[in-house]
């Protein structure tokens, strides 16, 4: 069992950037791959990135390439979510996530993960 707690979403403007954070307690974090979607009203969750146990492998949705960047500190027990040149359309609630395996390019459906975190609203005015 883990627990999983996001912070760091807010509101801001167009091209500015943020970090979000996903802190984990419970089992040994460096035993799970992490993984953020995000939620927009009215549509579905959607993949945003994940990284494997170590941080070695990283894939990220085409939508966020070249601008967010995922990361982990197994020693913090934290994944961070940075996110640069910020669109209205990356206004969603963001979710960390985890899962025991890694799945590779099928990473993007969230029946892959078992524990979820509450949410963070972040918010990108035009």
């Amino acid at each position: 069992q883990v627990w999983l707690v996001e912070s760091g979403g807010g509101l801001v403007q167009a091209g500015a950037s943020l970090r979000l954070s996903c802190a984990a307690s419970g089992d040994t974090f460096a035993e799970y791959v992490m993984a953020w979607f995000r939620q927009a009203p009215g549509k579905e969750r959607e993949f945003v990135g994940v990284i494997s146990w170590s941080g070695n492998n990283i894939l990220y949705a085409d939508s966020v390439k070249g601008r967010f960047t995922i990361s982990r500190d197994n020693a913090k027990n934290t994944m961070y979510l940075q996110m640069n040149s910020l669109k209205p359309e990356d206004s969603a609630v963001y979710y960390c996530t985890a899962g025991r395996s890694w799945y590779g390019r099928t990473s993007d459906r969230s029946g892959r993960y078992d524990y979820w975190g509450q949410g963070t609203q972040v918010t990108v005015s035009s």
